[in-house]
């Protein structure tokens, strides 16, 4: 971790463990590299604690006992994180910036976040209204995607209330954001729809007049209040990174979302079992160097039994193996290719489960596996004995391809789109470039775990930093947000470093 400010307390050492990894993941959407991500997360880092030390010693020289209201600790760093790149931008280091963020931070979605209080985005100002611990519950659980056991346990609520306190706060949430929405200046012709929007946004069975739905396609200010209104649906963590956060709030959603699903959070490797992120599993036990050392001792002994014993019972079949024969027609020393179980189906589809076994030795799996095995036959080989007999001669065989891309439509609206693209790739690679052809037109607006460019309606997608290299067999993954008109069909003609790349549903 770079040189961060030294807590003075323990409080702001359990700040530093766990907002570190949000700070940083933020950062790394505003910039153009890794190193310039560290720089921004590190000095946005120093911003936010100082602005927390005097909000603190602001509360106590009033003697009330109270904390004023403000932003949770999360998204008050993430909005240091934006003021730290503005500055950065004034000051002549835009370079370092994201291009598209340097257009939006001179714009004025941007100077909605620095104007008036009353005309800055309506979820900014329901969320900064809400006492602390009530703001950290929903921005935790909506946000930040954490299941409810890890939240209460951070919380130190009741993990049987959990839920129940987080709808309430839900709810409170929801008024908050009506009075904000009431006291925001608004012309007549939004007045007049306030109480209208407020009744639709109640009822989840409510349908949305014609006359509203055409209102809020033109005025931002509204579509953004029924966001925050509405609590059925599951807009509400869109509605709070967006509004919260700002630029890049629905691509830094998407990241702790699948952060939160890995169990990664601070960047520590066991942290799904100290935060209860691996719900409904066993914990494991911790296992130190030593204890991993014996265990590859054993694993490597036990490969090298099960290599070298018989399969079949016969005293035929016992010789067959002392000659370098298994029983069902393959050579030990080379049986041939072999995937990681599961990753692939007889279709040839993959399932995505090849990343965690990826470059691993199968020697025990590829010799105990029975003829005619469907892992086989979907890579192409003949189910007849002739075509098996010394592995790799007399084989049908056809190429199987070098990589399978997925390509999935996340979610949809009028005139945008939220894409995931998974590739796996049967031969280790030092970097990957992704490309794609769109049908109709589309455009890439915003992408993370990856960089973009686009000429007319071919697409190329090209490694992060950090996600450059990929195993044998291994899988990578990335997002992104796109803009269509008229019809929004899959992409088509993938190739992944440049040669023909196989497109499953």
């Amino acid at each position: 971790m770079p040189d961060l400010p030294t807590p003075q307390n323990a409080a702001e050492a359990a700040l530093l463990s766990e907002c570190w990894d949000a700070v940083l993941s933020y950062a790394d959407l505003c910039t153009s590299g890794s190193a310039s991500a560290t720089q921004l997360a590190t000095e946005a880092f120093t911003h936010g604690i100082d602005e927390l030390r005097a909000a603190t010693a602001a509360s106590k020289s009033t003697g009330t006992g109270r904390r004023a209201l403000r932003l949770p600790r999360i998204p008050l760093l993430l909005a240091s994180v934006r003021t730290v790149a503005a500055a950065w931008e004034t000051s002549g280091l835009g370079h370092r910036l994201d291009p598209d963020l340097r257009l939006w931070l001179h714009s004025d979605k941007a100077a909605r976040y620095v104007g008036p209080p009353l005309h800055r985005p309506l979820a900014l100002r329901g969320l900064r209204d809400m006492q602390e611990p009530d703001a950290v519950l929903l921005w935790l659980a909506e946000v930040e995607s954490l299941p409810m056991s890890a939240v209460a346990r951070r919380l130190g609520l009741d993990p049987a209330a959990a839920s129940s306190e987080l709808a309430q706060v839900r709810a409170l949430f929801r008024d908050r954001c009506h009075r904000n929405h009431l006291d925001t200046p608004m012309d007549a012709h939004c007045r007049s729809y306030a109480r209208l929007l407020d009744a639709v946004t109640r009822s989840p069975s409510a349908e949305t007049p014609e006359d509203l739905s055409r209102h809020m396609a033109r005025c931002v200010e509204c579509a953004e209040a029924a966001a925050c209104l509405r609590l059925h649906g599951g807009g509400l963590p869109a509605a709070l990174s967006s509004g919260v956060i700002g630029w890049g709030g629905l691509a830094y959603l998407e990241r702790r979302r699948r952060a939160a699903e890995a169990g990664m959070i601070g960047g520590r490797t066991d942290a799904a079992v100290d935060t209860g992120l691996n719900e409904g599993k066993p914990v494991r036990p911790r296992i130190g160097r030593t204890g991993i050392l014996v265990t590859a001792v054993l694993v490597s002994a036990l490969a090298l039994t099960v290599s070298l014993m018989p399969f079949g019972g016969s005293k035929g079949d016992d010789a067959n193996a002392a000659q370098g024969e298994s029983t069902d027609g393959h050579s030990v020393a080379d049986p041939g290719p072999t995937f990681p179980s599961g990753s692939k189906t007889k279709s040839g589809s993959g399932s995505g489960s090849g990343t965690g076994t990826a470059g691993s030795p199968a020697v025990a799996d590829s010799t105990s596996r029975p003829a005619g095995n469907s892992d086989q036959e979907a890579q192409g080989e003949s189910s007849s004995p002739a075509g098996k007999q010394g592995g790799a001669k007399g084989s049908t065989k056809s190429a199987a391809p070098d990589c399978r891309v997925k390509y999935e439509i996340v979610s949809e609206w009028p005139d945008g789109f939220q894409a995931t693209v998974t590739v796996t790739s049967t031969k280790a690679l030092a970097t990957w470039s992704l490309g794609w052809t769109f049908k109709d037109g589309q455009r890439v607006g915003q992408m993370w775990d990856g960089t973009f460019t686009q000429d007319d309606s071919h697409v190329t997608a090209t490694a992060a930093d950090y996600n450059k290299t990929v195993a044998a067999n291994g899988t990578f993954t990335f997002g992104f947000l796109g803009s269509w008109t008229g019809s929004n069909s899959t992409a088509r003609n993938f190739t992944l470093n440049k040669a023909s790349c196989q497109a499953v549903g």
